[in-house]
């Protein structure tokens, strides 16, 4: 493959003052050995690759993306705020111009915070990614995104927060989710009933090695976005497929995670988990920054790095071939889909039960969505914690019909405000967010 090139930006920001625990494997030290190891390599030394320091989300950043209950400020720290500033700033610098391509290096971490939060989950309060997918739509009048997930644990808050917006393609690529948290991300998910193909889902045996996961970019991922044709390409670059992880069952290794990145070429990248501290994250954050630069990586290699250990059984090679077949062929077949899906219903409805493992609260939320031919239609959420705290949420799309509008104003004005803690207005066409009490 030939490499141009490229200039590259890079944000820090390891969270000092934020820990689920001392000894939690989501803390400070993921990011301190991959300084030091950028350090080392003097890779800052270097003209194409060049530091800019964090900005700082708002609370209208995150609620364009999020029903926080019972509001952003109570479900945030600085330091969320200062992670998911750190994805904006990346977007910044890319889309001004500034750079070609920008890693926001930051944690806390996001993408397993979904639509409605009324805590944390799978070390997530709330979605970076989100948060700043809805402030380049904002500030830059970008419509098509695609967002390509590829933390070993399904994204499963990112995937709810897109679900029904055909704008925004979700891909992600994890370890089967009958083997691993969250339990989710199967292939007949495959996004809501105005947006069908926009979430893409492709789950992988455990052992899945390099050769499976670049085969899936190959025959799925590349083909998906040459039809898409998003105009920015937002990696969810989660490192725990690493073969080294302690909380994982994969066999990716860090050559592996460079030529991904250099295959998939996005503009930005966010890191997302990754908890083998010394053994895989600076090996593998090396080798993502050197491809997003367009250098040479072929050097960079963890010191127990040894192929023939982690290769992957033709069993997995197979059966990973099968399943590529099959999502291309749903993908392909995705505009027939509705009229069985759907059938002559007017609104579609859904049921979820929901777990905050970090914080151990239980939702039940009932989504209903209505069935629209021209926008990724109206969303009204019914949701409901073991916290006491009950909430009723109207959500306008981007490029809202105005059938979905009249329709979102009419339930949210007659809507029983006595049974609720609160009731959420999200206009994400008008950039208009209104709690009522």
């Amino acid at each position: 493959m030939t490499r141009k090139a490229k200039k590259t930006g890079l944000i820090f920001f390891p969270a000092f003052d934020w820990a689920i625990s001392e000894t939690h494997p989501e803390r400070e030290e993921r990011l301190l050995y991959t300084q030091d190891q950028v350090f080392e390599e003097g890779l800052l030394d270097l003209e194409n690759i060049v530091e800019f320091k964090p900005g700082l989300a708002t609370y209208e950043d995150i609620n364009r993306c999020h029903i926080c209950v019972p509001d952003a400020q109570n479900l945030t720290t600085p330091s969320h705020l200062i992670s998911a500033g750190g994805a904006i700033t990346a977007a910044q610098k890319v889309l001004r111009g500034e750079v070609d391509n920008a890693f926001a290096l930051v944690r806390p971490p996001g993408h397993h915070a979904m639509l409605v939060a009324h805590g944390a989950r799978g070390f997530c309060n709330i979605n970076i990614e989100a948060v700043m997918v809805e402030y380049i739509r904002k500030n830059f009048g970008i419509k098509k995104i695609a967002i390509v997930d590829t933390d070993c644990h399904h994204g499963d808050g990112t995937q709810d927060i897109y679900w029904n917006d055909p704008d925004v393609l979700c891909i992600s690529l994890h370890q089967d989710g009958r083997t691993l948290y969250p339990g989710t991300g199967f292939t007949e998910d495959f996004g809501g009933p105005n947006a069908l193909g926009a979430t893409i889902n492709i789950p992988l045996p455990p052992r899945t090695s390099d050769e499976g996961f670049l085969y899936v970019l190959d025959h799925i991922i590349r083909p998906v976005l040459d039809e898409f044709q998003p105009e920015i390409i937002i990696n969810s670059a989660g490192q725990d497929n690493h073969y080294s992880d302690p909380i994982t069952d994969m066999c990716f290794s860090a050559q592996g995670y460079a030529l991904l990145n250099e295959k998939l070429a996005p503009h930005i990248a966010v890191l997302e988990g990754g908890y083998s501290i010394e053994r895989a994250l600076p090996y593998v954050n090396v080798g993502i920054i050197l491809a997003m630069a367009g250098l040479d990586y072929g050097f960079v290699r963890e010191p127990d790095y040894h192929p023939d250990k982690i290769r992957q059984s033709p069993q997995i090679s197979k059966f990973i071939a099968e399943e590529a077949t099959e999502i291309l062929d749903m993908w392909k077949n995705r505009k027939s889909m509705k009229a069985r899906v759907v059938g002559s219903a007017a609104y579609v409805r859904r049921t979820k039960n929901i777990y905050y493992d970090t914080d151990g609260i239980s939702e039940k939320q009932t989504e209903t969505v209505r069935v629209c031919n021209e926008c990724g239609g109206l969303v009204m959420i019914d949701s409901q914690a073991d916290t006491g705290k009950k909430i009723f949420a109207v959500i306008l799309p981007n490029r809202c019909c105005p059938e979905c509008r009249s329709n979102g104003q009419m339930f949210f004005d007659r809507v029983n405000r006595g049974q609720y803690s609160k009731v959420y207005w999200q206009d994400r066409e008008k950039d208009v967010f209104i709690v009522k009490e």
